[in-house]
């Protein structure tokens, strides 16, 4: 059930036998949900993280006039908001982008796992820290980056996350959302987006449509949204 998570962990660290079995026990309820359900509403009291097992699921904030800015796209394996454990509650919406799987781990379980287990509480850390390099990375691409080189970063990205779970190849890889999700994602419009995406299959590197990337040139793609998966700490990193 938990496996995309393990897998997500044992690509960066050394989990011993003792902490894969705590990681387990750990686990609370198990829910499904539909595309579109807000997990998590700003300013509410948690008592648990949320694990995505199965789907995507967003951070965002909206604006008054009803503008949407989505802030993180989480893949299975991910926590969504393991943050929440020491801010108890949470300044941004999570929602489900797609029907998700997911599991419930109360702040008490993650407490033990802290108490007993100092290296794997440094992992988790670290997991933390890793979700804030992706926030730094897409912020130079709302500040910076082009339309077409943000619609070429975030896909370069999305595939190199979920080939970390087993989800993607070098080739293709299944994204179920629209361009309109994608066009919250970059801070672009719908049209800038389709724009984009229509120039990045006139020139050969990548096609997305119907809820599935298709990919022609891996380096182009990488080169067009200057992707560098160094942020993604790819190796296994000593802590």
């Amino acid at each position: 059930m938990i496996e995309a998570h393990l897998m997500r962990l044992k690509a960066r660290h050394a989990i011993g036998a003792d902490e894969v079995a705590a990681i387990r026990a750990s686990i609370g309820e198990i829910r499904d949900y539909p595309a579109r359900r807000i997990l998590v509403e700003p300013g509410e009291e948690l008592s648990f993280s949320t694990l995505v097992l199965k789907g995507l699921i967003s951070r965002y904030k909206d604006l008054s006039e009803g503008q949407r800015q989505v802030t993180q796209v989480h893949v299975p394996g991910d926590f969504a908001d393991l943050h929440s454990f020491t801010l108890k509650r949470l300044d941004h919406s999570i929602m489900t982008l797609t029907p998700c799987k997911v599991a419930l781990v109360p702040h008490a379980k993650l407490t033990e796992i802290t108490e007993r287990f100092p290296h794997l509480t440094r992992v988790y850390w670290f997991s933390t820290n890793l979700d804030a390099a992706i926030h730094r990375e897409w912020e130079v691409s709302l500040g910076r980056r082009t339309a077409i080189s943000r619609c070429a970063h975030i896909l370069a990205e999305l595939r190199f996350r979920l080939e970390i779970v087993g989800m993607a190849d070098k080739r293709s890889y299944d994204l179920p959302i629209s361009q309109i999700d994608l066009s919250e994602c970059l801070g672009l419009t719908a049209v800038h987006v389709n724009r984009s995406l229509r120039k990045l299959r006139e020139d050969g590197i990548a096609t997305f449509r119907t809820g599935r990337v298709e990919i022609q040139d891996l380096a182009a793609l990488e080169e067009v949204g200057e992707f560098d998966p160094a942020y993604l700490y790819p190796t296994a990193v000593p802590i």
